[in-house]
């Protein structure tokens, strides 16, 4: 029975209740030790009304990569052979089963979110992950995973975390946070369950407890009867300063101090091992004289409880006291012996690798000093970790390494693979204080390099990319110009850029050798030029071809730019370069967006944010926040606009992310100029212009802000960003950028001259080859929206000039590209304009009236299915559930008039016809 929780039992009846229904849901409830998480995760189990999966984060467990992942879903490892080959794949990898390494942590959370529909099969599934500040970060990050992307599967997921203890985070779930019980509860709890205290020590119980369940409980356990009977003293039961918990845990260690030798001796094995595996821990007892029978008094206490294969501890609390209330040495002992026990297991080859892992991890732990041995040791389980992809654990595991470790430069080369590791797992403080280690030590030219690397994603994420850029930048001095400075250089040009600051990237330009100074452009490719051919597939080459793919992308070489960025996204999939993929999927949707690909800039945006607020990746989070608020701004999404570019420009104002900051201004503006209002517009393209500095970063707003500040009759303000744009464009020498150049020059230049300009602009528009590379390549390019846009632009003009034939041929275009694009704002200016001169508009005639009507999601499950995708290879794709694409399927069709997925591909062709 739960006494004082009724409102936290409703929310979790109302969420059981939901799943039956087929609504899915998750929640984490935290709070102080003994505060009742536990014991409603119990009442959740016991109410659900379909199948529970469990499991419980074991603090000695913490560094097994995928071990309560496992745990959690062993009952339905029959099923994996059901799942699609990739998922399939991923969980017999993590689990150890294929001996295959994860090359796809996508594909394991979407595997695990597969995994539970499946196991709900048409019925409520309760997942219960307790104390989940213990669980391995690899499962964790599944298991969020999961989480995050529930929808319509009949799963609840409950996750509970004990405040104010180190270990796993969860961010972006809903929150539960348990408090005291109040004094009626307090009454109920101990009339019902306490007897013979005096009404003092009472009193004194209910003043410690603090409304702690299990402290009520506890508490009087430990007085004997003379203090039941109120011959209390501040000693028995300190006021003040200590926690509820802590004060739970001495009485614990009360307990324990009364039982005999040899049940102490084996309950400290336990707690040093805590598998629960009860065989390995008899045998382990013995080398202390400890036998079965010993474990009598410990279970008459009900401090463990017992089952013919498994033994485990009432409360975390009671491990934790059994653990730390022995001295060093017979804690020693215990790891020493547990070590010995798996290693003879090993040896009769009725063990795999988690057992060798726990082995090793025993041994660590019972070595004091320096070991090289169980150093060799560790470095094996980090690299077994490593090859599962779980990054936290072998981050734990070379960390330990480097202490066991005798050699200096040894002892430095593990801590940076430690550092490199815990980067990749999202530790950035880890990360930070493990640069912090070796920062005196002796480094060779390359390992300073990589250090400076990691240490400038730290810098990222929690600083500034003005001091990301600075600590590379002392790096390239310090290495000098004999070493290959093309990493550090290339990480060094994007955080430059992400400021921009026009005197910092010129810093940057500085240490390139053989750069001419009087072209920005010139300079900018340059740069990226000799930086992307010393990149190559593996890891080590991604920042230089981003950074290549970035340079096209802002000299309006949008197709190399998609190409580069293409490429990048595949080698970090089969790669599994999870730390540069977010990177490359915000490239790629910039890109695509340029290029009219809307669709596909949503999905690889909505894709890269998720990974990045997955892995805690917040400085490229913010860019594709920004990236997706101009996707919204496109379509007249205004409340989304809205919302993405607020929480971009709270972040970015807080970390000097001055790049991003102009994106999330753009978007704002870009959404006013195609609603008509000018003034708006102009104030927010005005403040993005202001946040960079350099010709270069600005040039992508530049066309916005001369039609903004022409619609507001602003022709000065208008005239000033034409020219900057005009300069621009000659130096890129770019189709696509000379036809933004020309369109400005229209609104901005001669009368006599406008109707050149406009014509000239809508040629270099179109996708023709024309040379654009120093070394004779070709490469056309056409930008849908902007063609549109002035083909809309030139027929306004054409209207007032009284062309009225000339200025429907032009608008109706404009209309027809804004209506296949989405551009809903932009396609109802274009359609008054055709109206105002005679046009004729059929409101059924839009090339995607259907189409528009779908949510983007749904948009990319209907096309995927059209193609004859299976429920279970769209799910995979998009990484949903089979029972979340079933959903949008059905929420689809009604939308599309038809009623089943076999019309669909005459429905997409008819729309696409149009």
């Amino acid at each position: 029975m739960l006494y004082g929780r009724g409102t936290e039992q409703d929310r979790i009846h109302q969420l059981l209740s939901q799943a039956q229904e087929g609504a899915s849901s998750a929640l984490l409830i935290h709070g102080e030790a003994g505060i009742g998480k536990t014991a409603l995760l119990e009442y959740a189990a016991a109410a659900a009304p379909g199948r529970v999966l469990r499991t419980v984060g074991i603090e000695s467990e913490m560094e097994l990569a995928f071990g309560g992942l496992h745990q959690l879903l062993r009952p339905v490892t029959d099923r994996l052979d059901r799942l699609p080959e990739p998922q399939a794949a991923a969980l017999k990898a993590a689990f150890g089963l294929s001996g295959e390494a994860v090359r796809d942590r996508l594909a394991l959370g979407t595997a695990v979110l597969t995994s539970l529909a499946q196991a709900a099969d048409g019925s409520p599934l309760l997942c219960v992950i307790d104390d989940f500040q213990w669980l391995d970060q690899a499962s964790l990050d599944a298991l969020a995973f999961a989480a995050r992307r529930l929808h319509t599967e009949g799963v609840v997921m409950l996750f509970a975390r004990r405040d104010g203890v180190p270990g796993g985070q969860i961010t972006g779930l809903p929150q539960l946070r348990l408090q005291g019980i109040d004094s009626a509860a307090v009454d109920a709890l101990l009339t019902d369950h306490v007897a013979d205290l005096s009404p003092y020590a009472r009193d004194q119980i209910v003043e410690q407890a603090q409304g702690n369940p299990l402290a009520l409980l506890e508490l009087p356990a430990a007085l004997t009867v003379e203090q039941r009977a109120g011959q209390l003293n501040p000693v028995t039961l300190p006021a003040g300063l200590s926690s509820p918990s802590s004060r739970i845990q001495e009485t614990f260690q009360e307990q324990v101090r009364r039982l005999p030798d040899a049940t102490r001796a084996m309950l400290l094995v336990a707690a040093a091992d805590d598998s629960g595996d009860l065989d390995l821990v008899l045998r382990a007892s013995t080398r202390f004289g400890a036998t079965l029978e010993d474990l009598e008094p410990a279970e008459h206490a009900t401090l463990v409880l017992l089952t013919e294969h498994t033994l485990s501890f009432r409360h975390p609390l009671i491990r934790s006291a059994t653990y730390q209330d022995a001295a060093l040495t017979r804690r020693l002992a215990a790891h020493r012996a547990l070590a010995e026990e798996l290693a003879a297991e090993l040896d009769g080859g009725r063990s795999g690798e988690q057992h060798a892992d726990r082995r090793a991890w025993h041994l660590a732990a019972a070595t004091t000093g320096t070991n090289e041995d169980v150093a060799d040791e560790m470095v094996g389980v980090a690299q077994r970790a490593g090859g599962r992809q779980g990054t936290a654990s072998a981050s734990a595991a070379y960390e330990r390494a480097a202490q066991l470790t005798a050699d200096p430069a040894r002892r430095a080369r593990l801590l940076a693979a430690a550092a490199f590791t815990s980067a990749e797992a999202g530790q950035f403080h880890r990360t930070a204080a493990l640069t912090d280690l070796i920062n005196g030590l002796a480094l060779d030219p390359a390992m300073l390099a990589d250090f400076a690397r990691v240490r400038a994603i730290v810098e990222l994420d929690r600083g500034s990319p003005r001091q990301a850029t600075r600590i590379l930048l002392e790096c390239a001095d310090r290495i000098g110009p004999s070493a290959d400075l093309a990493p550090v250089l290339a990480e060094a040009a994007s955080t430059a850029q992400s400021s921009g600051d026009r005197t910092l990237m010129a810093e940057v330009e500085a240490r390139i050798p053989a750069l001419p100074e009087d072209s920005t452009m010139r300079t900018m490719r340059t740069m990226a030029g000799p930086l992307a051919t010393a990149g190559n597939a593996g890891s080590a080459g991604f920042a230089e071809r981003i950074l290549a793919g970035t340079h096209a992308q802002l000299s309006a070489d949008h197709r190399t730019a998609l190409e580069i960025a293409a490429a990048c996204v595949r080698d970090c999939r089969a790669q599994d370069v999870i730390g540069w993929l977010h990177t490359a999927l915000h490239l790629l949707a910039e890109a695509q967006i340029s290029l009219g690909r809307y669709e596909e800039a949503e999905s690889a945006a909505a894709e890269g944010l998720a990974i990045a607020e997955q892995f805690g990746r917040n400085h490229r989070a913010v860019y594709l926040r920004g990236t997706l608020a101009t996707l919204a701004a496109l379509r007249g999404q205004q409340e989304r606009c809205t919302r993405l570019s607020a929480a971009a420009l709270d972040y970015a104002d807080a970390h000097g992310i001055e790049l991003a900051a102009a994106h999330a201004h753009r978007a704002l503006g870009l959404l006013d100029l195609g609603l008509g209002q000018a003034e708006s517009a102009l104030t927010h393209l005005e403040a993005a212009r202001a946040r960079v500095g350099h010709p270069v970063l600005s040039a992508f707003l530049l066309p916005d802000l001369v039609e903004a500040a022409i619609r507001a009759g602003q022709r000065d303000r208008a005239a000033e960003s034409a020219r900057a744009l005009a300069e621009w464009a000659e130096t890129a020498h770019h189709p696509a950028a000379l036809a933004l150049a020309r369109r400005c020059q229209a609104l901005t230049g001669p009368d006599d001259e406008t109707d050149q300009h406009f014509t000239t602009a809508l040629h270099l528009h179109l996708p023709v080859p024309v040379p654009v590379h120093d070394e004779g390549g070709a490469t056309g390019a056409t930008q849908p929206f902007e063609r549109a846009r002035t083909e809309l632009l030139y027929g306004e003009w054409l209207r007032r000039e009284r062309r009225r034939t000339d200025a429907r041929h032009h608008l109706r275009t404009a209309l027809e590209t804004f209506e296949t694009l989405d551009a809903q704002p932009w396609a109802s200016r274009a359609r008054t304009e055709l109206q105002a001169v005679g046009g004729t508009v059929d409101p059924d005639s839009q090339s995607n009236a259907l189409l528009g009507r779908l949510s983007p999601q749904e948009r990319e499950v209907v096309r995927l299915a059209a193609t004859g995708a299976t429920n279970r290879e769209i799910a995979a794709q998009l990484f949903l559930s089979p029972r979340t694409v079933g959903h949008h399927l059905y929420r689809a069709f009604p939308k599309l008039g038809i009623t089943s997925r076999t019309e669909l591909p005459l429905v997409l062709a008819e729309a696409e016809a149009h």
